[in-house]
């Protein structure tokens, strides 16, 4: 199987920044996409930014220019920088990644458990 584990949620004032990072572990043969969501209480999971192998990035424009999508293929780890933070981040942050599994020939989509970011003065 495959985990993804989210670190690096936590409280922080308006303008502050903060560092997530998302680890895939298990039986891993390649990971295409990789990426953030979020997802506030009453609506849907939104797309925050995403970055191929080859790290072409995607971001959505309420983020642009705030937040930078990176991953570490040997580590098969993405991360999220967030700077300048607005109240309107608040949420829960979720990794995603496509996975090719050993012995697989489809990728499979993955999920981690979600990392809490509230933004408050």
């Amino acid at each position: 199987q495959v985990q993804l584990v989210e670190s690096g949620g936590g409280l922080v004032q308006p303008g502050g920044s903060l560092r997530l990072s998302c680890a895939a572990s298990g039986s891993i043969f390649s990971i295409n996409d990789m990426g953030w969501y979020r997802q506030v209480p009453g609506k849907q999971r939104e797309l925050v930014a995403t970055i191929t192998s080859g790290s072409s990035t995607n971001y959505a424009d309420s983020v642009k220019g705030r937040f930078t999508i990176s991953r570490d293929n040997a580590k098969n780890t993405v991360y999220l920088q967030m700077n300048s933070l607005k109240l309107e981040d608040t949420a829960m942050y979720y990794c995603n990644a496509q996975v090719v599994r050993n012995g697989a020939w489809y990728q499979y989509e993955y999920w981690g458990q979600g990392t809490q970011v509230t933004v408050s003065s």
